[in-house]
């Protein structure tokens, strides 16, 4: 794993002064819910809306096994574990143990004479994450310090030759298919000991000379050859360190097929390929990499609306360490595994084993009791679908459809209502029968339909403190209450734009109006794009004849004047930049700072550093816009960066963090504007790029013939 804190950003819009920032490539499409019907209260539209976008619709016999697990144990262990997180008095370490204690090779290999898990027992392993609702295990063959822990045909830096002497992969494998639990492997593209794998770190005595990293290539795919050629049946394959400058999403698409030559029914992750912001799935120029998006240590405030998976550990570290004892609770671990599925997406949480080979004592407490509350409701979790609705204030749903369009919905209450009434707001037709999970005798719950919500009464005794499920069965799909969506390009504009009004909701007309008032069946009905010419409100709402089935969606699109080009007597081509070196943890400011290195590049690049991590730029010079208008420009970077327009912050990406992307709009006359980026790299992966879009240019990176200094 990555050892950076990867974390999700939730960001809002914002209009004003000319300037639109948002999260994410998709730019400033903005619309507004209400509550129930006439609530004037706005708040952003989520993903969840295309109810229909469910992943697990689109036919792929390799994915259903994936879809329906929902739940598999992630396991990190290697010679790591001998140290415990602990060197040279440094008690704070993982899995990273090797780089974060700057520990040459021929110190770490000491660990391999010291590994020799004497209590390990495969089956018990197993047994434990079958017992706790479990359907697969991933587990370290490889991680980054490039220690097998199998048997290995290419390299002696393997399980065989520790005292152990035992083939732990080939134990584990047998044990998953006596259990009927999938075997997965984790393996990590990047590896500290091989001497062909390049970068090196700047603490690392392997000796560049002589490195190949096309060998390198080789020798993984043999690896890999041995992982998926020896052991059976293999689930899936779980890539990561994938994001040094070395990897590419060509090498990352040329392993996929290799992998797939070998198994072609096996599941690949993301990480595969370069990936982009929480490690997202990447389908562009050649094809897509890998089978679903990789989250890690957070859970997506939506849907996706893709395959996806949240990795996250039990406590602060992914492998072995002695003093960590800060574990999150059972409630915690259920109620994300319930929120996880209720998004759609599937849950892998981590233990990291001792050295002696026993899984922590503060794990398989908290697996028993997962398992406990998973014996009981755990219908409600496997081959679950996402739920039709957004997050609800008292818990999450879950869903499953049946034969003839039956649907069972599980409303998961983690807040008992005081009152005795769960409120479903958004559900029209919630007529059907309602019952405790844990009531074998399904004996009905009282349910009753007014206006855009259905009310179930409970009874006075919550059946579960963490979380009681509520099964609602209905006869047919879930008629859910859709607020339209109102989008434009951005929610300003120079002259004139078009907006669009939407639904998902069947059997309905979108009325609206562009004075702020409320929609009314008199009101215009959205069949097409809405021309602006003039700052509006608008609010949308739908209506099956008079009555109003949705709550008012609002969007305010503002006609701003663009900020002036400026005079400038001459340019030259390319961007000036200034480049240091440092232990940044934000981009830094650059003023009264004499830097290591300045010039002049063609556009913005990374390739001018001159040292592997540890540095950062600064960019500066001009960009010429076509025309008058909106443009949004885009920074991706890992790790920070910043982006100013005519000395103006657009966007700000700082801080450490994993490849994001974020962007901001901003009205331009036609001509030159002042850009300038910062960026600054940790330790880690290397990544920038600033891409435009506007009038006429689809997004891209800015091309270096519009760039000038």
């Amino acid at each position: 794993m990555d050892a950076k804190n990867r974390m999700g950003t939730c960001l809002g819009v914002l209009a004003a002064a000319g300037l639109v920032l948002n999260a994410g490539a998709g730019g400033a499409r903005a619309s507004g819910v209400g509550g129930a019907a006439g609530d004037s209260a706005i708040a952003p539209v989520p993903a969840w809306l295309d109810a229909a976008a469910q992943p697990a619709a689109t036919p792929d016999p390799r994915m259903n096994w994936w879809r329906e697990a929902r739940f598999g144990m992630f396991i990190h262990w290697g010679l790591y574990a001998v140290p415990a997180g602990e060197w040279k008095g440094n008690k704070d370490h993982g899995e990273w143990i090797m780089n974060t204690g700057h520990i040459p090779v021929e110190e770490y290999e000491k660990f391999r004479d010291q590994f020799n898990p004497a209590k390990f027992n495969a089956d018990t392993w197993v047994k434990l994450a079958k017992q706790a609702g479990m359907r697969y295990i991933v587990i370290t063959s490889k991680h980054h310090d490039g220690f097998n822990l199998f048997d290995s045909s290419v390299t002696d830096y393997d399980v065989m030759t520790t005292p152990f002497k035992r083939d732990i992969m080939k134990e584990m494998a047998d044990a998953c298919h006596r259990e009927g639990v999938q075997i997965c492997w984790y393996h990590s593209i990047m590896d500290w000991h091989h001497p062909d794998y390049t970068p090196r770190r700047d603490w690392e005595t392997r000796p560049t000379t002589g490195a190949d990293f096309d060998r390198y290539v080789t020798y993984l795919k043999a690896e890999l050859k041995d992982l998926l050629t020896k052991y059976g049946k293999i689930g899936l394959i779980w890539f990561d360190g994938q994001w040094e400058g070395t990897w590419n999403n060509d090498l990352g698409r040329d392993l996929q097929a290799y992998v797939r030559g070998l198994q072609p029914d096996i599941i690949i992750n993301s990480r595969v390929g370069r990936g982009g912001g929480a490690y997202g799935l990447d389908d562009s120029n050649g094809g897509k990499i890998g089978d679903y998006m990789t989250p890690e240590q957070f859970i997506p405030d939506t849907n996706p609306g893709t395959d996806w998976e949240t990795c996250m550990t039990m406590n602060e570290h992914w492998g072995y360490n002695r003093v960590d004892k800060n574990f999150k609770s059972t409630q915690d671990l259920v109620r994300n595994l319930v929120d996880i599925a209720s998004k759609g997406g599937n849950y892998l949480l981590n233990v990291g084993p001792t050295p002696e080979g026993e899984i922590p004592p503060e794990s398989i407490e908290r697996l028993k009791a997962i398992g406990a509350w998973m014996s009981v409701n755990g219908d409600s979790i496997h081959g679950s679908l996402a739920s039709p609705f957004p997050n609800f204030d008292w818990g999450r749903c879950t869903r499953k459809v049946h034969d003839g369009g039956k649907t069972s919905l599980y409303l998961h209450v983690f807040d008992w209502p005081s009152d005795g009434k769960l409120i479903v707001n958004g559900l029209l037709n919630g007529s059907g029968k309602a019952y405790l999970m844990t009531d074998a005798s399904k004996k009905p719950l009282p349910v009753t339909q007014k206006d855009l919500a259905t009310a179930i009464d409970l009874p006075k005794e919550r059946a579960d403190k963490i979380d009681s499920v509520i099964v609602l069965d209905l006869d047919a799909a879930p008629d859910v209450s859709v607020p339209p969506t109102v989008t434009g390009d951005s929610l300003m504009f120079v002259g004139s734009t078009d907006v669009k009004i939407s639904t998902t909701q069947s059997n309905v007309k979108v009325h609206y109006t562009l004075d702020g008032g409320r929609p009314s069946p008199k009101s215009p009905t959205a069949d097409g794009p809405v021309h602006l010419t003039k700052s509006s409100t608008v609010r949308a709402q739908s209506y099956r004849g008079d009555r109003a089935v949705s709550a008012i969606s609002e969007a305010s699109f503002k006609g701003v004047a663009p900020r002036p080009a400026l005079t400038v007597a001459s340019t030259l081509p390319g961007l000036s930049y200034d480049y240091l070196e440092g232990d940044f943890d934000k981009a830094p400011d650059f003023k009264g700072v004499k830097p290591k290195s300045s010039g002049v590049t063609p556009t913005f690049t990374l390739k001018l550093a001159t040292a592997p991590d540890r540095y950062a730029f600064r960019f500066s010079g001009y960009v010429s816009v076509p025309t008058d208008g909106v443009y949004t420009f885009s920074i991706l970077s890992d790790d920070g960066s910043r982006l100013w327009i005519d000395d103006a912050e657009l966007v700000d990406n700082d801080g450490l963090h994993s490849s994001a992307e974020k962007s901001g709009d901003v009205a331009l006359a036609k001509g030159l504007h002042r850009i300038t980026a910062t960026y600054f790299e940790k330790t880690g992966g290397a990544e920038l790029s600033v891409s435009i879009s506007g009038p006429g240019i689809k997004k891209q990176p800015i091309p270096a013939s519009i760039l000038s200094h």
